[in-house]
């Protein structure tokens, strides 16, 4: 239980920096007006959603396995 707990944690704190570093990037694209804010903004959004989505699928899997280690 806390290993597997432990090992979600590990992978949602690695998926939020994946983010940091994502929306760093495009915050430097706009920066050298390489992209509109628009672009920006969408960027952000689709990587938020993106974030989410990863973030609960490791909280299922992690939910999964805990229940599973129960079972024995």
């Amino acid at each position: 239980g806390k290993v597997v707990h432990h090992e979600g944690e590990n992978a949602k704190i690695a998926i939020r920096n994946i983010r940091r570093d994502a929306i760093h990037h495009f915050k430097e694209l706009l920066k050298d007006k390489d992209i509109s804010e628009d672009d920006e903004r969408k960027a952000e959004n689709d990587i938020q959603q993106t974030t989410d989505t990863a973030v609960s699928k490791v909280d299922e899997i992690v939910a999964e396995k805990e229940k599973e280690l129960l079972e024995i």
